[in-house]
């Protein structure tokens, strides 16, 4: 399944589709990192991990013509380094922050992700969004706010690599949806460039950081378990519907739209959260910043879509 057009040309239905499939995948694949990351501290190799798999499985796909795709371009590679980046940067200290905040909490930092990506449209001059969108994304904000009065458990290190992880996954959605847009790639080619990219990147860190080797021997040692051999697989194969699921409603949709998508796949999370792989207690002011946190999102997504289905009968007129 791949996407050759830009967001403009997306029907209502496959943009309905691309946010739901990003929804779940995003969804699981927090609680399948945070169980593999109780077990395997080594984020950096489980990260590289998955996006040599992610490379291999998508060249395979392209040999044996299983998936279509434009062959390897430098000019391409160049203009995407930007995004590889900033996306390993975004997810290497999400991954790092998980070790130590859990899910509920992960998941209230991760939710300031629209309000930054509004804000940086505004500065690169995409214009003010609709006062609906507005509203409905500074409604979510100030869910995540509520929510984390009642609820934070201050740890300097760990709420420090959320919020920068906030930073980075802003810039690199704002990229992807550029790239999409101009370059017109489809979302199988931008996983297979940031995938590609992202290795050299991550080999120099895995070494710097001194994770490589002792991480492989560990990995090596912790393969003859048929449980933990189960959560890595999941954890690689995740890995690649994530990233195909996200990069393609950053393309059908936009930035804000997959952000948003992630502050409602948040809610069931954090709902989850409480009772798995630690919870937390529940607080009042938790469930009340829940509450508006999810109106604000199912405010966001009808005004959206309405907008997407009215862009999609003005075009088809034309």
């Amino acid at each position: 399944m791949t996407v050759d057009s830009g967001a403009g040309e997306a029907t209502p239905l496959l943009s309905l589709i691309a946010a739901l499939s990003y929804g779940v995948a995003s969804m699981a694949m927090v609680f399948i990192n945070k169980a593999i990351l109780m077990q395997y501290a080594y984020s950096m190799t489980l990260l590289i991990l998955q996006q040599l798999a992610t490379t291999l499985l998508i060249y395979f796909g392209r040999v044996t013509g299983l998936s279509k795709g434009k062959g390897f371009n430098m000019v391409t590679a160049k203009k995407l380094l930007p995004v590889s980046l900033f996306y390993n940067a975004n997810v290497a200290f999400a991954l790092a922050s998980l070790k130590g905040v859990n899910i509920p909490m992960y998941i209230a930092i991760k939710r300031l992700t629209p309000l930054a990506v509004l804000v940086a449209g505004i500065l690169r001059g995409k214009g003010k969004p609709p006062t609906q969108v507005a509203l409905a994304v500074l409604c979510t904000a100030a869910g995540v706010l509520v929510a984390a009065l009642g609820d934070f458990s201050f740890d300097l290190i760990g709420y420090s690599m959320a919020l920068i992880s906030v930073f980075f996954q802003t810039t690199y959605l704002v990229l992807v949806e550029k790239s999409g847009a101009e370059d017109g790639l489809s979302s199988i080619e931008l996983m297979y460039y940031n995938s590609l990219l992202s290795l050299p990147f991550l080999l120099f860190v895995i070494i710097a950081t001194g994770e490589f080797p002792n991480s492989l021997s560990v990995l090596s040692s912790k393969a003859i378990s048929i449980g933990f051999l189960v959560i890595l697989v999941l954890s690689l194969v995740m890995g690649i519907v994530l990233n195909f699921t996200m990069f393609l409603c950053t393309i059908v949709n936009s930035a804000l739209t997959t952000t948003i998508v992630g502050v409602l796949k948040g809610v069931g999370s954090t709902t989850l959260g409480f009772f798995l792989l630690g919870g937390v207690q529940v607080h009042a002011l938790n469930v009340t910043g829940l509450v508006i946190n999810t109106i604000g999102g199912i405010w966001y997504s009808y005004a959206k879509y309405q907008q997407k289905k009215r862009s999609h009968k003005l075009a088809s007129r034309v």
